[in-house]
C-alpha cells in the first residue's frame, strides 16, 4: 500500500497503540492484584504471595508506559504537549500513585511489625486503585473529545476532564484491571487463595461486562454525530467493543469452570479489543477538538519530521525484539505457582488450607517460588 495512509505517521500512531495496549494488557494485571489484595489475603502470609506474584513482573511492565510516553514525545510533540498540559493533574496522581505502589514493594519488608506491613499493603492498593481509574478517565476523554482551541491549548480546566461518561471510562478499566487481577493470580497461587480469587474473579465478569458495554453505548451516541474527516468507519471500533464484550463474558464462564489459562487470555484480549477500538476511534486524530473539528490535533499536523520518524523507524526496529524476547524469557521462568510455606520448627500453624498442612504464621516465612521474591 502507498501514499499517506501508509505514512510513517500511521505507521508511528499505529506503534504507539500497541504499546499502550502492550502497558494495559501487563500493567492491567498488576493493578488488579494490588487493588484485590487486602480483599483477598487472609492473613499477612497471604498478602505476601499476592506481592510476590507481580514482583518479578511490575517494574518491567511499567517500561512500557515510559517507552509509550517517550515515543509519543518523540513522534507526535505536539500531542504529547497538549495531552500532558491538559492532563497535568490527572497524569501528576497516577506519577504520585506508581511512585507509592513502588516504594510499597521495597518499604513493606524493612520492619516486622504488623501495623508497618499492612500500613504499605494499603498504600500498594491505592497505588494500583489510581492508574487503574484515571487511565480509563483520560483515555475516554480523549475519545470523546476535549476543550482544544488552535495553538493548540486545551481551556477546559479540571472540570472538563470529569465529565459522567468519562467516569463511567473510569469505573469501566477499574472493572476490568481488577478481574484481570483476579484470573492472574488465580491461575499464579493455590490453595484457598487460589478459589478466593476464582470466586473474585467469577464475580466481577458481569460488572465489568454491563460498564464496558455501557461506556461502549455511550461513546458511540456522543462521537456519531461528530465531524470525522479522513476517520475510520465507526463499525470498526464498534466492532471491537462487541469483541472484548464476548472476551469478557467467555472469560468469566472460563474462570467459573477452572479454566484460569484461557480465561486469562480472554480478559487480556478484552484490554487489547477495547485498547484498539479507542485508537481507531481516534484515527486520524489523536486529540478531539470539541470546540471545532479543524482545531482536532491528527497524525498530520502533530507530527515530527520525516527524517525523525525514519530514524526511530531503523532504531525501533533494531532494539524491539531484544526487549519482547528479554520479557517473554522472564515470564517463561517466574511461570510457576506460588504455595503458602509449611509451618517450620518452632512456628505457630496459622489457618490451614484445605487439601494441605497448617500454613505458617511468621513474618519472615515467605511463598515458595524458584528466584527472587518480593517481601
Amino acid at each position: 500500500m502507498t501514499g499517506p495512509v501508509a505514512s510513517l505517521n500511521t505507521a508511528w500512531f499505529a506503534l504507539i497503540g500497541v504499546l499502550w495496549t502492550g502497558y494495559f494488557v501487563l500493567e492491567g494485571f498488576d493493578f488488579g492484584v494490588g487493588i484485590l489484595s487486602p480483599l483477598l489475603a487472609a492473613d499477612d502470609i497471604d498478602r505476601r504471595i499476592t506481592l510476590n506474584a507481580i514482583g518479578p513482573f511490575w517494574d518491567g511492565n511499567e517500561v512500557w508506559l515510559i517507552v509509550a510516553g517517550g515515543a509519543t514525545f518523540a513522534a507526535f510533540p505536539t500531542w504529547y504537549a497538549t495531552m500532558f498540559s491538559g492532563f497535568y493533574l490527572a497524569l501528576f496522581l497516577i506519577l504520585v500513585a506508581l511512585i507509592v505502589r513502588g516504594a510499597a514493594f521495597e518499604y513493606r519488608a524493612k520492619r516486622d511489625a504488623l501495623s508497618w506491613r499492612r500500613t504499605w499493603g494499603a498504600a500498594h492498593a491505592v497505588g494500583s486503585l489510581l492508574p487503574a481509574l484515571l487511565w480509563g478517565v483520560a483515555f475516554t476523554d480523549l475519545v470523546r473529545g476535549l476543550d482544544i482551541v488552535r495553538g493548540p491549548h486545551y481551556v477546559g480546566g479540571f472540570a472538563g476532564l470529569v465529565h459522567p461518561i468519562a467516569l463511567v471510562g473510569g469505573v469501566a478499566s477499574l472493572l476490568v484491571f481488577s478481574l484481570h487481577g483476579a484470573v492472574f493470580l488465580s491461575l499464579k497461587t493455590t490453595g484457598e487463595l487460589r478459589r478466593r480469587a476464582r470466586r473474585a474473579a467469577a464475580f466481577l465478569a458481569a460488572p465489568a461486562l454491563v460498564a464496558v458495554a455501557g461506556l461502549g453505548a455511550w461513546v458511540g451516541v456522543t462521537i456519531a454525530g461528530s465531524s470525522r474527516p479522513g476517520a475510520l468507519s465507526g463499525a470498526v471500533p464498534a466492532a471491537l467493543v462487541v469483541v472484548a464484550l464476548l472476551a469478557l463474558g467467555s472469560g468469566g464462564l472460563l474462570i467459573a469452570r477452572g479454566r484460569e489459562g484461557l480465561a486469562f487470555g480472554t480478559t487480556a484480549g478484552a484490554i487489547v479489543a477495547l485498547s484498539a477500538a479507542a485508537f481507531a476511534a481516534l484515527f486520524p486524530r489523536v486529540m478531539v477538538s470539541s470546540v471545532t473539528a479543524r482545531d482536532s490535533l491528527t497524525v498530520w499536523n502533530a507530527a515530527s519530521a520525516h527524517e525523525t520518524l525514519l530514524v526511530m523507524t531503523v532504531v525501533a526496529a533494531i532494539f524491539t525484539p531484544f526487549v519482547l524476547a528479554y520479557q517473554a524469557w522472564t515470564y517463561w521462568v517466574f511461570r510457576q505457582r506460588l504455595t503458602r510455606p509449611p509451618a517450620g520448627p518452632g512456628q505457630t500453624a496459622g489457618p490451614s488450607i484445605p487439601g494441605g498442612s497448617p500454613a505458617a504464621v511468621p513474618g519472615d516465612a515467605a511463598p515458595t517460588i524458584p528466584g527472587p521474591s518480593v517481601r
